[in-house]
């Protein structure tokens, strides 16, 4: 049972990059971005490559980071430039990665058994917890940069910047380019994590994105930029968590783990929506009521 939470925490760790890149779309730019799916193998081809040869695995993590910024471009050009729908260029570019992504490895996966990787000499947990903490406080600075309010003002109301001067274009662009970065660089961590790189290990990336934003901002809240990016990270982790204790159900196998995923989201999503109502209900009985006892007292302060 340790060793199981042990290891969804780890998990959730090195995931909870990938969770704040979404959480940079999803959230701040309101882009549905399906890139991730792709973007997220992209980073873990990059970084199988290289190490395999014999690079450094800080290189070939930086190098990750950088294949998911150039993909994040295409797919923001496609859309600003291109005047393509945002989920349709997304969709777009995730096909165009699954080709991108075979070339690169140059076969369906890649093993890095008996290779040196960022964990070799270092926990994992220890080492993810740093790289997460580091990453986090990086992008809270940008955000409150004056670069970083205008990427925050585009997703709120794009033409109320348009007519302070801003380029939504851009803002849009850096803001995609940055979201495929954080899940290039998860993916090659994950990769170097895991021992592999496997041409399909990005399916469903976004879902898993989604519900750990989801979740992380159902249970700790997003009222600031901190706590909000907070959550992400604290998500994808209460996320891992309860999958795993999910998995330990005797009646569920591996392979229900797609299925676990989308109860979880669906969960996440409909769950604020039911406190609300809860919420509003109490508060309408508590006024009502309130209209009723200032009525009767002025019955009995208007008696004789």
């Amino acid at each position: 049972m340790i060793d199981s939470m042990s290891g969804a925490v780890e998990l959730g760790l090195l995931y909870a990059l990938m969770a704040l890149g979404v959480y940079i779309t999803f959230r701040i730019l309101d882009f549905p971005d399906l890139t991730v799916d792709g973007s997220f193998t992209t980073g873990g081809a990059i970084a199988a490559i290289m190490v395999s040869h014999g690079f450094s695995p800080w290189l070939a993590c930086l190098a990750a980071f950088a294949g998911g910024l150039v993909a994040g471009a295409c797919t923001g050009l496609l859309h600003t430039k291109g005047k393509i729908n945002g989920l349709l260029s997304g969709i777009l570019m995730m096909i165009a990665l699954y080709s991108i992504n075979m070339r690169i490895m140059g076969r369906p996966n890649i093993s890095l058994l008996g290779t040196d990787t960022i964990f070799t000499s270092i926990s994992p947990i220890l080492l993810g917890f740093i790289i997460v903490i580091v990453v986090k406080l990086l992008l809270d600075a940008f955000l409150h940069t004056d670069l970083g309010l205008a990427l925050r003002a585009t997703g709120d109301n794009a033409r109320m910047i348009r007519s302070f001067g801003a380029n939504t274009d851009t803002t849009t662009i850096l803001g995609v380019s940055l979201s495929n970065g954080l899940v290039a660089l998860s993916g090659s961590l994950i990769a170097q994590q895991s021992g592999f790189a496997d041409i399909s290990m990005g399916i469903g990336m976004i879902v898993i994105g989604l519900a750990s934003v989801i979740i992380g901002e159902a249970i700790f809240g997003a009222r600031s930029v901190f706590q909000a990016t907070l959550a992400a990270v604290l998500g994808s982790i209460v996320y891992r968590i309860v999958v795993a204790l999910a998995l330990r159900v005797e009646w569920l196998n591996a392979s229900d783990l797609k299925l676990i995923t989308a109860i979880i989201v669906i969960i996440a999503l409909v769950l604020p929506s039911v406190q609300r109502a809860i919420k509003q209900k109490a508060n309408a009985k508590r006024r009502a009521a309130e209209l009723i006892s200032r009525a009767l007292q002025s019955n009995q302060g208007g008696r004789p």
